[in-house]
């Protein structure tokens, strides 16, 4: 293992100092030691802690303190009665016997000297310095202990350097599990951090998001704290006070830190704290009649009699806290009763200091005279109270631990069913073997991860009071892996004046769809406000409305996004069937019309109507009618670029027709007896047909200056509807063909109104009057349509727009030609279009 310089520094210091300590020599107690094939020490706190400030370098005598501890004094029976139950085993460590170096501590001194009395070797009192341990073999094999973190942290560090096995029952620092610091460590409690993890799920099961944190003022309570402060600020919990509880009881910094912790408003108060400096606060608490508030305790002080009788404290409202898993342990009580009065306290008179004789490396007094310091209790023997239900679940893990080292030994030493080999053990391979155990103990599996904590949980206790008497209920379980808290909601006794969960906020929780604006700095205030329609609010994030995607809506108040629907007219839709079937029937009439022209092509209402020119028209209305099929289904490019084009060319070569067919007529009857050059000319130079290809050429310019610049394409309408994608062609420019049509179709209607007069059967002003009208208000309709109305079914209206000016024509101008020809047959005779004319010249003579 390699040594940093900083460690090897510090071993250096550590050993001299040893025996620069001056520590009274006693004989140490029965209690303390046993001898045996392999020596497993204990730290256990007999008494309370010392605060003397000492102005010599002398070890505290932790036996001259007034008041003995009673919990420590019941987990020191525990590792005893642990001790005792393995040699009487044969299962476990046959024909081996196991001993116990156990010290008292009670200060740091008491603690730095059990740490080097262990390292020390058998029949030595001092610890060799060398760069090599492989091969040390100090006084004990492995540690049991010390009780808190702060003392872990300075043992589990000097104990690194020989991977010494340490296994603690109550030292739950986050920081032990630093297998890069302390290689050699494990334990039988869970981390802090799991209990973090317990406590800010408790928190969240209550919705309680504005607390504050106190801690008790050593390592245990400012690592958990900062733990605690890094986990809630994940979860957006708030802590709106924090602070250290001073170590002086009578200090008034204690008494201002409970009034400002009461003006902040706070419901909940999480007290992570040992189990003195939880006293000391809440006896101040009690003091200041602080009530109907929710205490949450860590398992240090949740269950702890010094604690839960202090007097008054059953009106401070209700106390919730961890503990470790529940367990039994059976015998312990007659183990301690048995005992309790057979070994007596038997203070050895104090020796003389060992001088430099005992300084030396090789002393050779035995053990029977070594040094006790700390390792008796003369008041011990006067505790006759059980043990309460908080000692025997903590008894329980110094328990699991002095057989987790006793089932290492086991392997290590290749134990069979009746022996052992007994060989020499060092510390580092038992240690491999401890990490590797894994056995059931009381019906609970004793095991350890990579960081030498133990997979196991906590339970949740709650406070209860019955007048002034005492008790509690296990109100859930919190386990790991994965971290999960089973409640019992209806056990639970708040003491509020409602027996009501209390609530511990900031600001009123916003309901879903609703963000938050913060108020001030602390992140759990805040106000709250609906997100607008087209967002949606995170999880992830509950500050900001996300925006949703261009396919998707939401409504207000949303937290999730819908699909659009994509809508388009298709040929299922009810109105595609009727356009469809309207579209078609004038298809029929038109190819129909054609036939019967073709039939009765050399008849006067025929050649009247154009002759042959009404093949151009009647082709031109089909094309126009067929590109209305281009307006159904799923817009395509194809389908875009074509429509358009198609009925405006169309439709414009019908109405020029129209329009030189009337201009053709007034030419005859008024025109050529007037400008009879003009109408030579006209006829001489081809004029309708001129006529046509001019009009028909100006609109194909027009078409394709709009297909270059702005051409028809499938587009997708995201902004008229929230929850709808209008599929259709842009046709943006159409307007222009369209007011294109109608000023030829009002130079149309300008030459049929001159021919108003003219005979009956070549006065067509009504029918075409008639049919532009009818294109005229289509037209009007369509662009009052288009500027309202935006939907799947403008199209619809587009369509049946232009099928009513191509129905118009067809009636104005075709049908009464057609009805004529098959109904009124005396009126298709070349006789009867004489007298027409004969009757028209006559009347025009006589005006």
């Amino acid at each position: 293992m390699m040594l940093s310089p900083p460690f090897i520094l510090y071993l250096y210091l550590l050993a001299p100092c040893y025996w620069a300590f001056i520590c009274q020599n006693m004989e140490p107690s029965s209690k303390f030691r046993m001898d045996g094939d392999y020596t497993i020490a204990g730290f256990f706190r007999l008494h309370s802690y010392s605060t003397t400030v000492k102005s010599r370098p002398e070890v505290d005598i932790c036996d001259k303190a007034v008041s003995v501890n009673s919990h420590g004094y019941h987990l020191f029976q525990a590792m005893r009665f642990a001790i005792e139950k393995i040699n009487n085993s044969s299962s476990i460590l046959p024909n081996v016997t196991l001993g116990y170096e156990i010290y008292n501590i009670c200060s740091e001194s008491a603690n730095m000297y059990a740490t080097l009395s262990i390292l020390a070797q058998s029949r030595q009192h001092h610890v060799e310095v060398l760069s090599n341990f492989t091969h040390y073999q100090p006084k004990a094999v492995a540690l049991i202990g010390p009780d808190s973190s702060h003392f872990t942290l300075t043992t589990a560090a000097i104990l690194s350097i020989l991977l010494m096995p340490e296994i603690s029952y109550e030292a739950s620092s986050e920081m032990l599990s630093l297998k890069r610091a302390y290689p050699s460590f494990l334990r039988t409690i869970p981390s802090d951090r799991l209990q973090v993890e317990a406590i800010v799920l408790l928190l969240q099961e209550f919705r309680w998001n504005w607390i504050a944190m106190v801690g008790s003022d050593d390592a245990y309570g400012r690592n958990g704290l900062k733990t605690l402060q890094e986990v809630v600020a994940k979860h957006d919990i708030c802590a709106a006070y924090q602070g250290i509880i001073p170590t002086n009881p009578s200090s008034p910094e204690l008494k201002e830190m409970v009034r400002v912790l009461v003006g902040t408003g706070v419901n909940v108060t999480v007290v992570f704290s040992n189990a003195d400096s939880a006293k000391d606060f809440f006896v101040m608490v009690v003091q200041e009649n602080v009530t109907e508030k929710v205490w949450l305790g860590t398992e240090a002080w949740s269950l702890a009699s010094a604690v839960w009788s202090i007097p008054g404290i059953h009106r401070i409202g209700t106390v919730i806290g961890l503990s470790v898993k529940q367990a039994k342990l059976p015998g312990l009580e007659e183990f301690e009763s048995a005992h309790v009065n057979s070994e007596k306290s038997n203070v050895a008179t104090c020796a003389p200091d060992l001088g430099a004789e005992g300084r030396g490396g090789g002393s050779s007094s035995n053990e029977s005279t070594s040094q006790g310091c700390n390792q008796i209790c003369t008041r011990c023997h006067s505790l006759t109270s059980a043990p309460q239900t908080f000692d025997i679940w903590t008894s329980f893990n110094v328990y699991s631990a002095v057989f987790a080292v006793a089932h290492g030994l086991h392997h290590l030493l290749g134990c069979c069913s009746r022996a052992c080999s007994k060989d020499k053990v060092y510390p580092w391979q038992l240690l491999e073997k401890i990490k590797q155990v894994n056995f059931t103990l009381q019906k609970s599996q004793v095991l350890f991860d990579a960081n030498g904590d133990p997979l196991t949980g906590y339970d949740l206790v709650m406070w209860k009071w019955t007048g002034q008497t005492w008790s509690f209920d296990v109100i859930g379980s919190f386990l790991q892996k994965p971290d999960r808290l089973n409640l019992d909601r209806d056990g639970l006794l708040w003491l509020t004046k409602d027996n009501q969960v209390p609530v511990s906020a900031c600001s009123k929780v916003c309901v879903k769809g609703e963000k938050r604006m913060q108020v001030g700095l602390p992140q759990c205030c805040f106000d709250c406000m609906a997100c607008p329609a087209g967002t949606f609010l995170n999880s992830s994030d509950l500050y900001n409305c996300q925006p949703c995607g261009t396919d998707q809506w939401a409504p207000v108040r949303s937290e999730i996004c819908f699909n659009r629907t994509l809508e388009f007219l298709s040929w299922a839709d009810p109105v595609s069937w009727a356009l469809l079937t309207a579209i078609t029937l004038l298809l029929l009439l038109l190819a129909g019309t054609i036939a019967l022209f073709a039939q009765n092509l050399t008849t006067p209402v025929v050649k009247s109507a154009g002759g042959r020119m009404c093949f151009l028209m009647l082709g031109c209305l089909i094309c126009a009618c067929c590109s209305l099929y281009c307006y159904f289904g799923e817009p395509t490019w194809h389908m875009c670029l074509l429509r358009l084009p198609i009925f405006s060319i169309s439709f414009t070569i019908c109405l020029s027709c129209i329009a030189t067919r009337a201009f053709q007529v007034v030419c005859i009857f008024k025109l050529a007896s007037k400008w009879p050059a003009f109408y030579r000319a006209w006829v001489r130079h081809n004029g309708p047909n001129l006529f046509i290809g001019a009009c028909t050429a100006t609109q194909v310019v027009i078409c394709l200056v709009l297909l270059c610049t702005n051409p028809s394409v499938p587009r997708k309408d995201y902004e008229t509807f929230a929850t709808l994608i209008i599929f259709q062609c842009s046709e943006d420019a159409a307007v222009w063909g369209l007011l294109y049509n109608t000023l030829l179709g009002i130079c149309c209607f300008v030459i049929s109104y001159m021919g108003k007069d003219l005979p009956e059967n070549y006065n067509e002003a009504k029918c075409i009057t008639c049919s532009l009208l009818i294109n005229f208000v289509c037209f009007i309709c369509f662009l009052a349509t288009y500027v309202f109305y935006q939907g799947k079914y403008l199209v619809a209206i587009t369509v049946l727009s232009n099928l009513t000016t191509l129905s118009g024509i067809f009636g104005g101008y075709f049908l009464p030609k057609g009805y004529i020809i098959l109904f009124r047959v005396e009126l298709n005779t070349t006789e009867h279009f004489q007298m027409s004319i004969q009757s028209y010249t006559r009347k025009r003579s006589s005006d």
